[in-house]
């Protein structure tokens, strides 16, 4: 049977644990450090574990440096560590920490709209048999994109998509950057893959398919000839028949 109470303890503690880290270590030197904490934990794991397999040398060896290196967190951690003293004594410290909170919700908000209206323009190109080309890299300058095309450093709304794709424009022919929740470039030009594809696959998708491989990006495409809707990743094509899936798709690509 769970105990409730102690479910809500531990995730009183989680988020405590969280708002520590999104308030001081995130983006510090020491979020390296905080990655390093999961093999502390395996450590001590495994230092109760050999024991009860009768590994009672080795349990106790392991056990000395987990301790050893627990000990050594506090000064390696040591100013965060002022800090977060210092913010639990002030009320402007606990309304820091309710702001990280409240601002995470509502880049959560915002990403899910963003999804919500590149589905809603790449299905109407999708019907309208209108071609697109939309890459998520995970770094902009990574050196792989041979041009980045027109900054436009906008919002993501489905008008804007189908203005940029709109035939008649200049920057139809081109690749949208999304980056940071926001369609940074317009008119981007990308590798395109010299890999053998079917008859079916034109200049965009060996543009995507060229992209995943030498990028760690995914790539919507949306076929002009046949409206079929296809992510590219890792150096290979699929199509996406069902838009519950593209959701699903778009979801774990910009709500990380």
């Amino acid at each position: 049977m769970i105990n409730w109470l102690n479910l809500v303890q531990v995730i009183i503690i989680a988020l405590v644990l969280w708002g520590f880290y999104r308030g001081f270590i995130k983006n510090t030197s020491s979020e390296r450090l905080v990655h390093g904490l999961f093999g502390l934990g395996g450590l001590w794991f495994l230092s109760f574990l050999l024991p009860w397999m009768h590994l009672y040398i080795l349990g106790r060896f392991l056990h000395w440096i987990a301790l050893f290196l627990s000990v050594g967190l506090i000064v390696i951690f040591q100013p965060e560590l002022r800090k977060f003293l210092a913010l639990i004594g002030s009320v402007r410290g606990w309304k820091n920490l309710i702001y990280v909170f409240k601002q995470d919700v509502k880049k959560t908000s915002d990403k899910q709209k963003s999804v919500e209206e590149i589905i809603k323009a790449v299905v109407y190109m999708s019907e309208k048999h209108t071609g697109a080309l939309i890459v998520f890299p995970p770094d902009i300058d990574d050196g792989v994109i041979e041009r980045l095309g027109t900054k436009i450093d906008g919002l993501i709304t489905s008008e804007l998509l189908l203005t940029i794709f709109f035939n008649k424009t200049p920057l139809h022919d081109g690749a949208v950057i999304i980056s940071d929740n926001k369609i940074k470039y317009a008119g981007a030009i990308l590798p395109v893959s010299q890999n053998q594809l079917q008859w079916k696959y034109g200049t965009r998708h060996r543009a995507a398919l060229g992209m995943s491989e030498a990028s760690k990006a995914t790539i919507l495409v949306v076929s002009e000839e046949t409206g079929d809707i296809s992510f590219a990743e890792k150096g290979s094509i699929k199509k996406y028949d069902d838009v519950k899936k593209i959701k699903s798709k778009l979801e774990k690509i910009l709500i990380k």
